[in-house]
């Protein structure tokens, strides 16, 4: 899945929420858009799912990857470090 960060053409849809009253009284006294909190709480979760995930499915070839810089080093080690 993929979550735009073009908001302006994209669709809409209702949706119903339940939210604690002293979460949503606080927002309407400082004038938050509960729409928008809403929407972007929601894509920092999927990002952060999606981050999980991703992990996840690459955890072999990172711990690979790592293996091999710990007992070969970098390859560019000039390029990285000042001798």
């Amino acid at each position: 899945m993929h979550v735009s960060s073009d908001t302006n053409n994209l669709k809409r849809r209702p949706v119903n929420l339940t939210i604690r009253e002293d979460v949503m009284d606080e927002a309407k006294a400082i004038q938050i858009n509960i729409s928008k909190a809403a929407e972007a709480g929601i894509i920092s979760a999927i990002k952060q799912a999606q981050s999980r995930e991703w992990l996840e499915r690459n955890k072999i070839a990172i711990n690979a990857h790592n293996q091999r810089i710990e007992e070969k080093g970098v390859l560019l080690k000039s390029h990285w470090a000042s001798e």
